[in-house]
């Protein structure tokens, strides 16, 4: 049987007087059943529920409603308030009234999640420290799958997500930063209900940003809607750090390899070799070496200035420049479509190669 956390809940079971001030605080709307069997106080907000409703879900409350109710001697008034309320136990917890609104509708009604924007990952992560806390394992699980979808595990999950924020985006003519909660409120979340499949995806948007946009509030451009980096551990900042740092340092080892990938291609496969003549089985072979040779060390040029001199659009996503780089022979236009193709494969497996050292990066390994 597990033990309730110390200082987490009371248990107030003694007669009710004309002085009982939980009659001064209001009752929450919706979750006040005139057949409920306990109250749970939260900041001020009581909630009158069943206790067969939470002991069914939760093995914390389980346990703690079949523990004998202590005699009134061994209350201490400094900590339990030894009222009833309409001849029911008052059980305070010491959570946010909000969260616990979203732990009690999902309970009651079963839970029913939004689209992962920062209105749902409040409720979402409201849910997920309570049922953590209350050890509600079914809700848990659920309520995390859906929190994934926004913060995956797979290149393929995030490129999906990607592509809501660059439509929300268009659409809305917001930052696409915007659509999703702040990256800093995920990593400590994650941190605080132990989901470590959270943080890399996590730690990854957050190291996009400058910069200036994490630590000083005042940019125009800052994280939106975040407390900003003063709310990171000291070891999530550094794990920050480190992770910025060698996601900037892929973004010029791309660049590079992408000229290296070229020469690489034709050395070992000049026109004419067996190599040569087997690919043109599948119809890729470069008939015209000088003129893509010169495309390429253009191409290492232009992004050299683009992303590195001129830190444009997507200066700090390696996974970003990566794909665009894959795109700058595209095979509809290309007088070579087998250099086309050969580079938007090597893209593509890069691509693969970064997402797989996201935890290394930021020590998540």
């Amino acid at each position: 049987m597990s033990t309730p956390p110390t200082g987490n809940t009371t248990r107030a079971s003694n007669d009710h007087g004309p002085d009982n001030v939980f009659h001064s605080y209001p009752r929450h709307s919706d979750l006040w059943f005139s057949d409920g069997s306990v109250v749970l106080l939260a900041e001020r907000m009581l909630f009158r529920v069943h206790i067969s409703q939470l002991s069914r879900h939760s093995a914390f409350f389980r346990d703690m409603f079949l523990l004998p109710q202590p005699s009134r001697s061994t209350f201490s008034s400094s900590v339990i308030s030894e009222d009833l309320l309409d001849g029911l136990p008052v059980v305070q917890l010491h959570d946010a009234a909000e969260d616990v609104s979203s732990l009690l509708v999902a309970l009651y009604d079963g839970p029913s999640f939004g689209n992962n924007d920062r209105d749902d990952f409040r409720v979402v992560s409201g849910i997920l420290r309570l049922s953590t806390k209350y050890v509600i394992d079914l809700l848990r699980a659920k309520a995390l799958a859906h929190l994934s979808t926004a913060w995956p595990a797979s290149l393929k999950a995030w490129d999906a997500r990607e592509e809501i924020s660059r439509m929300y985006e268009s659409e809305t003519t917001m930052p696409r930063g915007l659509r999703y909660p702040p990256p800093i409120e995920v990593v400590n979340l994650a941190r605080e209900i132990n989901a470590p499949n959270l943080l890399p995806s996590a730690f990854y948007d957050l190291s996009r940003y400058h910069f200036s946009q994490i630590f000083d509030s005042g940019q125009e451009d800052a994280i939106h809607g975040s407390s900003l980096a003063a709310t990171l551990a000291p070891s999530d900042l550094q794990c920050l750090a480190l992770g910025k740092e060698a996601s900037l340092n892929m973004i010029i080892t791309l660049i590079q390899s992408m000229g290296a990938h070229y020469q690489r291609e034709h050395i070992a496969h000049p026109a004419g070799s067996v190599g040569s003549r087997h690919r043109r089985s599948y119809g890729l072979i470069c008939h015209s070496g000088a003129a893509c040779r010169q495309d390429f060390a253009e191409l290492v040029e232009l992004a050299t200035q683009h992303y590195l001199v001129d830190r444009e659009k997507g200066c700090t996503d390696p996974l970003y420049v990566a794909e665009e780089l894959g795109q700058l022979k595209s095979a509809e236009v290309s007088e070579c479509k087998a250099c086309a193709r050969s580079l938007e494969t090597w893209a593509s497996k890069e691509r693969e190669k970064i997402w797989k050292l996201i935890p290394q990066w930021f020590r998540l390994d």
